[in-house]
């Protein structure tokens, strides 16, 4: 009996000195609201749940041990500094996630990955997408190691479940009383123990054998070294795509996990994924002509005229301001537009009424223009370009896309409302077919600066016509379009893409025009900047 209260005391000193350590199932460290992220951000995504789902049927037999893995590299991707539980920490049916991790979050490339996508849970979700094949390699090399770690789980349940039946055996032991019961009881206690034990060896032994086995998996540092730099890839290449069509991140913020899924789909497939590249330079060139533009600039100086605009009266002008006695004599002249000013030549400063895009969307403009990029796609960047010009200049800006007689249909992007980004993909992906025709957009555009010039008295707006076609136009419409263009004072820019004939001297778009040039005249950053620097 001795012998066994000494045992008995040893067991109960050892379990109380050394609990039971918890096991966890994430291998990532993370808080309430990091869970509550990645629960909301699966919930929206129907395509996580679909890879959940897969991965479950095809390697998670026993447990959930898939779901826990898109749980940790999510939380890894998302977090600004993840850390990973020790493996002695660690389910040993969780050993070989644990090791995937590791070897993820050690590698540079997953560096590289978590500044795009820290605290955006939308980027992390398209980083465990863009992994998923990895990972299924990953969890077809690791079945042997995965199975092994599931029965050292079973041994470690089995361990436990021994532990807690010596403890009920002692206090059985505990409550008898007489020697006959006490004897009995001792023998329990000496089963339960040794059964414990052995038990408790075994799961030990069970445990390093699947710690082992989940480290001895092939290739895994060098399968996610190659995922997290496809994945950081995958992610970097949607942000540009989003910049290139002007959505910045602020707005990418601000969007719904489905919305936002939708307009990544959308600008992804068809046509606009290849026209990404063009739009973006467009962009960038307009923007960098907007940031290296001087208002009222007066070009060359070449003389004095007589006039009223005050920015360029000479010193002696002013110099009446400063003699009462003449002070009459400038508001005179002033009233009477005979001020002397410098007379100066280059080319006029940026209009303040709206910027009109005129778009030929015949069926000519399908085939291919320079670069082998078809013409549609360089008449859209260009026209996305104007759309910028006018935001950062606080005008409004409109979108006419043009072919047949009658033929057209508008976009309309008000100054002082928001663009929506899906309207804007809506008026680049709009095609009508067709032939050409001149009167109509130009017309439409007219009566539309007409209408601007009546309520709100702004002049001075400017149209761009992109085509690749040369058409006639009436006698009496250019006559009632001269009369249009000499009363509101707009301007009209030509641009003519694949047909060189369209821009000939004698051409309508060269008489129609203030301003004309081939599309080849923009594929040189020099020629495209002074078309953004006047308008």
């Amino acid at each position: 009996m001795d012998e066994l209260a000494t045992r008995a005391g040893a067991w109960l000193a050892r379990t109380v000195a050394a609990p039971a350590p918890e096991r966890h199932t994430a291998a990532v460290v993370a808080d309430r609201f990091d869970r509550i992220t990645w629960h909301d951000t699966y919930e929206q995504s129907a395509a996580l749940r679909d890879l959940a789902t897969e991965l479950g049927d095809h390697h998670d037999r026993h447990g959930h041990h898939t779901a826990d893995l898109l749980t940790d590299v999510f939380l890894a991707a998302y977090k600004t500094g993840p850390k990973l539980r020790e493996p002695a920490a660690m389910d040993p049916s969780r050993l070989v996630n644990h090791r995937i991790m590791t070897a993820l979050m050690e590698s540079p490339e997953f560096a590289g990955l978590r500044r795009e996508t820290a605290g955006d849970p939308y980027a992390a979700a398209m980083a465990v997408l863009a992994q998923a094949g990895a990972l299924r390699g990953l969890l077809e090399r690791a079945r042997d190691a995965q199975e092994r770690g599931e029965r050292a789980q079973q041994a470690q349940r089995a361990a436990e479940a021994a532990a807690t039946a010596v403890d009920e055996t002692l206090q059985e032991a505990a409550d008898e009383a007489d020697e006959a019961g006490t004897a009995r009881a001792a023998d329990a206690v000496r089963r339960a123990i040794e059964t414990a034990e052995a038990a408790e060896a075994a799961a030990a032994a069970a445990r390093q054998a699947a710690l082992a086995a989940a480290t001895a998996v092939p290739g895994i540092r060098a399968t996610a070294r190659g995922a997290a730099a496809r994945a950081a890839e995958t992610v970097r290449r949607e942000a540009a795509l989003m910049r290139a069509w002007g959505v910045g991140s602020g707005a990418l913020e601000r969007m719904q996990f489905a919305e936002r899924a939708r307009l990544a789909e959308r600008l992804r497939t068809g046509r606009l994924a290849e026209w990404a590249d063009l739009i973006g330079r467009f962009r960038q060139m307009a923007s960098g002509e907007r940031a290296r533009k001087v208002e009222n600039a007066t070009g060359e100086l070449v003389g004095v005229t007589l006039g009223d605009d005050l920015s360029r009266v000479i010193p002696s002008e002013l110099a009446h301001l400063g003699l009462p006695e003449l002070r009459a004599v400038f508001a005179a002249r002033y009233a009477a537009g005979e001020l002397m000013l410098y007379d100066s030549r280059g080319e006029r400063t940026t209009g303040r009424g709206a910027i009109i895009a005129c778009v030929d969307t015949s069926h000519s403009m399908y085939e291919e223009g320079p670069g082998g990029i078809t013409r549609e796609a360089w008449s859209k960047a260009c026209a996305l370009a104007l759309l910028d010009q006018a935001r950062a200049a606080g005008r409004d800006f409109v979108g006419i896309l043009f072919s047949a007689p009658g033929r057209l249909q508008v976009f309309r992007f008000p100054a002082d409302e928001p663009a929506p980004v899906e309207r804007t993909v809506d008026f680049a992906e709009t095609f009508l077919g067709g032939g050409t025709s001149y009167q109509t957009p130009l017309s439409a555009a007219g009566e539309l600066l007409e209408a601007e010039f009546d309520d709100t008295a702004r002049m001075r707006g400017d149209i761009v016509m992109i085509t690749d076609d040369d058409c006639g136009v009436t006698e009496q419409w250019t006559r009632a379009w001269n009369d249009t263009r000499h009363r509101l004072g707009f301007r009209v820019f030509g641009l003519v893409i694949g047909a060189p004939r369209a821009a000939a001297a004698d051409s309508v778009m060269e008489a129609l025009c203030d301003n004309l040039r081939l599309i080849e005249d923009l594929t040189d950053v020099h020629s495209t900047a002074d078309l953004f620097r006047v308008i």
